[in-house]
């Protein structure tokens, strides 16, 4: 997605033209987002790991090391200067990631070769740059579910008094409103809100642990001065933006943190899935429709069709993100001691595959509640349609009111309304069951009643204040962090 203003545009192509001999994925190439797709990026990878080595330079220097202002100068001034041709090249070589972006950083920084990653683990610079991806891919995250809960909200407060069928096994069953029905999606919504916020606030930094946690390497640097170890720690985690490390680690952070990440990731899926598979079903009835553009085309064989293709698309991600959930769970089972490789090239995929997926359904998903279309005239065909069935207690509780027997009646509705219901499924007609309780002389008592007895907004409880309830204790108010960014729009290419 490509932001200009306050649009973003889900495609940047002019940045990703790569040779179409070779398989890209549409996580990427056709879907995510321009921020999502950088955050998890070579040059936003191996950039954090040179800025990580010049922190880890600076504290130790600053606590007393050999280590001068130009050898940090001079890293600095080659932070963003990654020639990566040279470290494809050294990886080769070497089989080894870290220490070919080591010897190419040193490549142009002769003067401060020998103290780059010094006392350090290739774990200072992969997990503690896999931890800042983390919390910045939920940095990108949480503003978009903001917006997808914000128009959801206002969508709900418009259509919170408008009957509609409630469906229990999908069948009709008592009417709610529109906007009920949305604060049930809201509901969830909002739970992964929270969710991923806690997520986002629980990630702490790796830190400066040494090969198998003991910080071993640094005491020895130090000369045994434990708390200038501590300090050292402490440091690097303040400048790399966190407040917390990780008080004991093996060589890797524990992988426990991915499952906590992509488990709220997946349960947003979850939640993304039955949103959309519900306006997929509220379409097929005609009452509520996804945005259709006027050129778009539904079929290429039907002309006639309008496919809810952004809420299939949504559902289509969403189980991908569910299914990425998986990876982290089997990975965290199978560390040995203090760890074991076999997690990296998992986790190449897994972790950023989660957050692409996420920023894509979330994009998506906005697009669709911005542009919701409702048609209150369908939605009423099929109140009149159930209606009258619904209505037969309000019936028997007038008569019974009007001096009738409730045992009498209810055989006199039973009786009528299995003959309505031959008509509706035997004939393929129209609901009757009204015009036959009008002709009969039984009922001659309450026929001044049947109107009032069959306003849908008697049926629907108490459903537009509950709705003007929730939004006002419970949505809007986790909404106030994000203010200043409900002003963007989603505009979908593809």
């Amino acid at each position: 997605m490509q932001e200009t203003g306050s649009q973003i545009h889900p495609r940047c192509s002019s940045s990703r033209k790569m040779s179409r001999h070779f398989y890209r994925s549409p996580l990427v190439s056709r879907y995510a987002s321009k921020e999502m797709a950088f955050n998890f990026s070579d040059r936003k990878k191996f950039t954090t790991w040179r800025r990580l080595w010049i922190y880890l330079a600076k504290a130790e220097k600053s606590l007393g090391l050999p280590i001068t202002d130009a050898q940090i100068l001079e890293m600095e001034s080659h932070a963003d200067n990654i020639d990566f041709a040279m470290a494809a090249e050294e990886e080769r070589k070497l089989r080894h990631d870290v220490m070919a972006h080591v010897h190419t950083f040193a490549h142009c920084c002769p003067t401060a070769a020998p103290i780059i990653h010094l006392g350090a683990t290739s774990c200072y610079v992969g997990d503690n740059t896999d931890l800042i991806m983390l919390r910045d891919g939920f940095d990108i995250l949480l503003p978009k579910l903001a917006r997808v809960i914000d128009r959801l909200a206002n969508f709900a407060e418009k259509y919170a008094d408008l009957p509609t069928l409630g469906f229990t096994h999908y069948q009709p069953a008592q009417l709610t409103t529109v906007g009920k029905r949305a604060c049930l999606w809201l509901q969830d919504l909002a739970m992964d809100m929270r969710n991923l916020q806690r997520a986002r606030d629980d990630l702490r930094f790796r830190g400066v642990k040494g090969t198998t946690g003991t910080q071993a390497s640094f005491l020895q640097l130090f000369q045994g001065e434990h708390e200038k170890v501590e300090q050292l720690d402490n440091m690097v985690t303040e400048m790399a933006g966190f407040k917390k490390a990780y008080l004991v680690t093996g060589q890797t952070y524990s992988r426990k943190v991915d499952i906590d990440c992509l488990s709220n990731l997946a349960s947003l899926g979850a939640t993304v899935h039955k949103i959309c598979t519900d306006i997929r079903l509220l379409a097929n009835l005609k009452e509520i429709e996804e945005p259709f553009e006027k050129e778009q085309i539904g079929s290429s064989a039907m002309p006639y069709k309008r496919n809810p293709m952004r809420a299939e698309r949504c559902c289509s991600l969403a189980r991908h993100l569910v299914a990425l959930m998986a990876d982290p769970l089997q990975t965290a089972s199978v560390q040995w001691l203090e760890r074991t490789l076999d997690d990296s090239a998992n986790r190449r995929i897994s972790l950023p595959e989660s957050f692409l997926t996420a920023d894509i359904i979330l994009s998506t998903l906005q697009n669709i509640t911005e542009g919701l279309v409702v048609y209150p005239k369908v939605i009423e065909r099929h109140i009149r349609h159930e209606l009258p069935f619904m209505a037969t207690e309000n019936i028997i509780m007038a008569m019974v009111k009007a001096g009738g027997n409730r045992q009498d009646c209810h055989e006199k509705i039973r009786v009528l309304s299995q003959e309505a219901a031959a008509v509706v499924k035997q004939e393929g007609g129209d609901n009757d069951l009204l015009a036959r309780v009008q002709r009969d002389p039984y009922f001659a008592p309450i026929l001044g009643q049947l109107d009032a007895l069959l306003d849908p907004k008697t049926f629907i409880g108490r459903a537009p204040q509950q709705v003007t309830r929730f939004l006002s204790e419970e949505v809007r108010p986790l909404l106030e962090p994000y203010k200043a960014k409900m002003d963007v729009k989603i505009e979908l290419e593809l």
